[in-house]
């Protein structure tokens, strides 16, 4: 799976649960919440003052190296 800025945050949890360490990473606490599982990584990173390419580069290179 290749994350991506449109990528909806439930989708990445559902294909990799270990990824919801980089979402707290960024404040984002609520990854319950099915207002935020339903949110763009782009979304996310907007209203957590995140730059999205960073945490994008971050879960994609934990992907790959988890060979996924």
């Amino acid at each position: 799976m290749q994350i991506t800025k449109q990528s909806i945050i439930g989708d990445i949890l559902d294909f990799e649960p270990e990824t919801a360490q980089f979402f707290f990473a960024i404040g984002m606490h609520c990854l319950g919440c099915p207002a935020s599982r339903g949110e763009s990584v782009e979304d996310a990173c907007a209203v957590h003052g995140t730059d999205a390419d960073a945490l994008i580069e971050q879960i994609n290179d934990y992907l790959t190296k988890k060979g996924k």
